[in-house]
């Protein structure tokens, strides 16, 4: 599938910030401490920066919490994984600390994001942003030849990247077989991590994101499909993740990102639907197999991928200290799993990444890491409501915008989920690439069909769409 673009005109995302009570910046105190923290040397640290980092994201970033090389070595690959070490920055029981738990992630709109850290830290002496020496929490992980762990260190050092890429231009490399040397095995440790993750039932679920971006002075609305690499680049952090579960549950002690396993009932669901739309399922297929092998671009697969999220339901964070959790394991991934490898931009990542320190080096866990694991979960729950939250309200906004002269025009649209109880369905427009509520009955799950737009409110962020009844 490739990124379909619409313009919007310019479009006033301030009533959004203030409905989500959105922060407008930083106490004084706490930017004098990030100021402070900025100007911090780390002579002592080991220094590894003759390992060549680089690291993949979107082209205007500049909060980079990762770098990556990836090396062959006998019998298998050996993983370098730098994450910032935002804990060097931040003073437990200070100002700057008070204020990353009221926010808890960073929080991103079109018009620009609310970040976690002021930017003097997580756009500049924090971000492993390249030639520039940084402070660092290196992950080294060996793996065997078939992608399968054998050991893990972690420790603090200081590390240097040697270039900022991005997604598209990596895949574009990656298409013609011209790969950065730190990256050029991301393809194959990659494809190797996706088979031991279907092997051991994890989903992972390929939707197409809608994004929005600047164009002029209005704004572009993008129906994008992930490229391969950005994949194989989550599987590094997914591996890393797995990594550090695994260490908390040895040590007796952390905070794991959970998700349920999906009920029998759910799981069966999903296979009569695949039989009403067609999709194959093998016998002895795992949701997770099926899934890697349809195509999303087509009608009645993107339906199909649409009943396949009611699996993965429940996600949270679960903190244990002695006896390990009931339920460990985080369902998508199919393993125990933490996040750890994105403390920029949220909270927990920075107090996980000092348990897992700790108990690798063989030392106390410190008080301040260890008293706020069983506060975490509420925190990062209420703020990813919120994240979600303007995530959904900025597109539904954009996405009434760009429709409002269009109410009585008729599109074609592909139907991803009825509900025939209300009489209403969700579907997904092409041109422009909007997902919207349906009116109407016998709309055909997973068909294509022609709808009418009878609603596009940008004051209330609605758009609504009734079906069209078909000439026999």
């Amino acid at each position: 599938m490739t990124a379909r673009r619409v313009l919007a005109p310019r479009i006033d995302f301030s009533a959004l910030r203030r409905e989500l009570d959105l922060p407008e910046g930083f106490s004084a105190e706490a930017e004098r401490e990030a100021g402070q923290a900025a100007a911090l040397r780390f002579d002592g640290r080991p220094d590894r920066t003759d390992l060549e980092f680089v690291t993949i994201d979107p082209p205007t970033s500049k909060d980079l919490d990762q770098a990556l090389l990836l090396v062959r070595r006998d019998g298998g690959y050996r993983v370098h994984y730098a994450i910032a070490d935002v804990a060097a920055f931040v003073e437990p029981g200070g100002a700057l600390e008070r204020e990353t738990w009221q926010r808890g992630q960073t929080v991103y709109l079109p018009d620009g994001k609310v970040p976690l850290h002021p930017p003097v830290l997580s756009e500049g002496a924090a971000s492993l942003l390249p030639d520039q020496v940084r402070p660092a929490v290196l992950w080294t992980i060996d793996l065997d030849a078939d992608g399968s762990t054998v050991a893990v260190d972690v420790a603090r050092a200081l590390v240097r990247s040697r270039a900022k890429l991005n997604y598209e231009g990596v895949q574009a490399d990656a298409d013609g077989g011209k790969l950065h040397p730190s990256v050029a095995l991301l393809p194959e440790i990659g494809k190797l991590l996706v088979g031991l993750g279907l092997a051991r039932g994890a989903v992972n679920l390929p939707m197409p994101e809608q994004e929005i971006e600047p164009d002029g002075d209005g704004w572009r609305l993008t129906l994008r499909a992930p490229v391969a690499v950005e994949e194989y680049n989550a599987q590094i952090s997914l591996l890393t993740g797995m990594a550090a579960a695994r260490i908390m549950l040895d040590g007796g002690v952390g905070l794991l990102r959970t998700m349920p396993p999906a009920p029998r009932e759910t799981v069966e669901a999903l296979r009569v639907a695949a039989g009403a739309l067609g999709v194959p399922w093998p016998e002895n297929a795992t949701p997770g197999q099926v899934i890697a092998a349809i195509d999303p671009g087509q009608p009645r697969a993107a339906a199909f991928l649409d009943q396949a999220a009611e699996m993965m339901r429940g996600a949270g964070y679960t903190a244990f200290d002695g006896a390990p959790p009931e339920q460990p394991l985080h369902a998508a991934v199919a393993a125990p799993y933490a996040h750890v490898t994105a403390p920029l931009r949220r909270l927990a990542d920075r107090y996980v990444t000092e348990v897992c320190l700790a108990l690798h080096g063989g030392a106390e866990v410190p008080r301040w890491a260890r008293d706020a694991l069983p506060k975490l979960p509420e925190v990062m729950s209420r703020t990813d409501r919120v994240a979600g939250s303007a995530d959904r309200a900025a597109v539904d906004l954009v996405e009434a915008v760009l429709l409002q002269g269009r109410v009585g025009e008729t599109f074609e649209a592909a139907v991803l989920d009825v509900d025939p109880a209300r009489h209403r369905a969700d579907i997904a427009i092409d041109d422009p690439p909007v997902r919207a509520r349906c009116e109407g009955s016998d709309l055909p799950l997973g068909e294509r069909t022609t709808v009418r737009l009878t609603e596009a409110d940008p004051a209330k962020r609605k758009v609504v769409f009734q079906g069209v009844q078909q000439k026999a």
